[in-house]
């Protein structure tokens, strides 16, 4: 693992796993949008909770997931997240061979997707800490960059490759196939992951993590801010990842094809605005230190999503809509790094760490499929966009109280060194 070529295999390797996770994890809005929302089956505030579920367990579970990625490493408890996630998204499509109708899927819905959501909970915080564990400083915001678009990516060609599965085999089908081949990468990433060695083991000795450093979290001022910064990020993450093709379809009158060619435009900017975003963050940091180029990429990207937001709210012609939300996601996903960056250089328990900052990211970000449609319901749906520029622009405002420098308490063991 001291080599340039093994690192960033693992680095890779990390980038697939967030790519199937993530498709697997927003494939249920594709189905919503297509198959399981309409007359006399389920309405949009039913499949609201359906998304809302699955981040609900996911957020509750994320602390103790914390705890657990700290003891036993981010190796096995990313393997353990293939297989889970990959076993319950599969599950979700054996519900069409059950002989339910549609509309009575809602209770054995919320059941698996709330398991779903069970299994996903070490995926970015164990990502994140191996990245802190393996790599040298001076990568690590490039790293996590290339890992968050990996689960971006995955987002991305949802839209696209799920319903063309919908249309070939069936939606049961599509989310038997697709939940299999997590399964099994699961298993792969085990396999190739093994020379990560003690650090991606971890162990108990190693990792002295207890119960009661949850209450210790919250005495870092600079992580809980990052935590609420990351909540306001997450909302609007949220908003668009759930509800960008519904919006298209329903609100713009687009065909089904042009509002999944829109997502996936818009969702696909993310992407790159994550890789981008990581490596002018390692370059920043050289000149500037970490916190202020961290400070200078969250005001600047965070502004500039509420305003393209804004922006593309304004005209009517779709495909302007298009452009101006697709500027405003790859703005936010600028951001996204210095998040998965900063949270281990916060405190020594760095999974823990990661996991309170995506517990706060979930906890506010599950709000947006709920809410969206109900603001869409009693307002109107640029009502509800404009709610979330506004707690876009708070969440950037809010790294002008954290300083990762003074407070960094970032690992000092294995390849996590200065360098």
């Amino acid at each position: 693992m001291n080599s340039p070529f093994a690192r960033w295999r693992i680095v890779l390797l990390l980038a697939g796993m967030a790519f199937l996770a993530h498709f697997n994890r927003v494939s249920i809005s594709v189905a919503g949008s297509e198959v399981f929302i309409g007359e006399g089956k389920l309405s949009t505030e039913q499949m609201g909770w359906v998304y809302s579920i699955f981040l609900l367990v996911y957020t509750i579970g994320m602390l103790p997931g914390g705890l657990l990625i700290d003891r036993i490493g981010p190796q096995r408890a990313l393997a353990g997240l293939g297989l889970g996630l990959g076993f319950w998204s599969a599950a979700t499509g054996f519900l069409g061979w059950s002989g339910l109708s549609i509309a009575a899927m809602l209770v054995p819905l919320l059941v698996i997707r709330g398991l779903a959501g069970a299994a996903s909970v070490p995926l970015h915080p164990a990502a994140a800490r191996a990245v802190s564990l393996w790599l040298p400083v001076r990568e690590r915001s490039t790293a996590n960059g290339l890992i968050t678009a990996g689960a971006v990516v995955g987002i991305a060609l949802c839209y696209r490759a799920f319903g063309f599965l919908i249309e070939r085999v069936g939606w049961p089908a599509a989310f038997g196939i697709c939940g299999g081949v997590l399964f099994l990468y699961g298993l792969l990433w085990y396999q190739l992951s093994s020379d990560a060695g003690e650090y991606g083991r971890g162990s108990q000795s190693q990792n002295d993590v207890r119960l009661r450093d949850l209450f210790g979290l919250f005495r870092n001022r600079s992580l809980v801010l990052l935590t609420l910064s990351y909540g306001a990020l997450s909302y609007v993450q949220y908003l668009y990842f759930y509800w960008i093709e519904f919006y298209f379809k329903n609100e713009l009158k687009v065909s089904i094809a042009e509002s999944r060619d829109a997502a996936f435009t818009v969702t696909l900017t993310m992407a790159v605005g994550m890789f981008l975003g990581g490596t002018l963050a390692d370059r920043l940091a050289r000149r500037l230190g970490h916190s202020r180029s961290c400070r200078t990429i969250a005001l600047t990207g965070m502004g500039l999503t509420a305003i393209f937001s804004l922006a593309g709210l304004a005209t009517p012609d779709a495909r302007m809509v298009t452009i101006w939300f697709s500027l405003s996601l790859g703005s936010l996903g600028i951001c996204e790094a210095i998040f998965w960056t900063t949270a281990p250089m916060l405190d020594r328990r760095g999974a823990l760490a990661c996991a309170l900052v995506n517990t706060g990211g979930n906890g506010v970000g599950a709000l947006a499929p709920i809410l969206t449609p109900i603001l869409g319901a009693y307002y109107d749906w640029n009502f509800a966009i404009v709610a979330a520029c506004a707690i876009c622009g708070v969440g950037g405002m809010l790294w002008l109280g954290i300083d990762a420098d003074r407070h960094s308490n970032g690992p000092r063991q294995g390849l996590g060194v200065e360098g």
